[in-house]
């Protein structure tokens, strides 16, 4: 048996890439960045270290990241890891790590969003909650919701529970 899943919480860092194929399937792509905030054991002060991850999105999934996704955006991605591979214009072989995504939740406030900024639709009438967005299978047609893109109900992310926080973390300002 194998396994292979992300979850990330983060921000995005740039606008996304958005791409219609010839044969209408529609992609997006965008980086986010994940910090992680500790303390160093010698010094005792508090860094940061981010790590930068390639999102990929496809179909509906990637028609909501080119409506609500812009660079800052905060937010939930459940996928899985895919490494490729190209040629160069050298004839250099390169290797791209992506998460492909399958989920995505959109974080924060309305007001954090530059997206949402002016728009309808998406997140209207919501301050806090989460929106969730769920990669279906192409074949499934569904009516859906403006601000839902998926027919199944996807559970919240759980917090941690606060005995496994490390003690700088708790009473942070999380989204859930």
């Amino acid at each position: 048996m194998s396994l292979n899943k992300v979850l990330l919480i983060g921000n995005a860092g740039r606008d996304p890439e958005v791409r219609h194929l010839e044969s209408g399937v529609v992609t997006a792509t965008f980086s986010l960045a994940t910090t992680e905030k500790f303390r160093d054991r010698t010094s005792g002060e508090m860094k940061e270290q981010t790590e930068w991850h390639n999102i990929v999105c496809w179909r509906n999934l990637a028609e909501v990241a080119e409506k609500y996704v812009r660079k800052g955006t905060q937010l939930f991605i459940e996928g899985r890891i895919r490494t490729r591979s190209y040629n160069d214009s050298n004839g250099n072989t390169k290797y791209v790590t992506e998460i492909v995504a399958d989920n995505m939740q959109l974080l924060g406030r309305k007001s954090d969003n530059p997206a949402a900024q002016g728009q309808t639709g998406g997140w209207q009438g919501q301050t806090s909650r989460p929106s969730t967005y769920q990669q279906q299978p192409y074949q499934q047609p569904y009516q859906q919701p403006a601000y839902q893109a998926t027919a199944q109900p996807v559970q919240p992310a759980q917090p941690m529970p606060a005995e496994d926080m490390p003690a700088d973390e708790i009473g942070d300002d999380l989204p859930f």
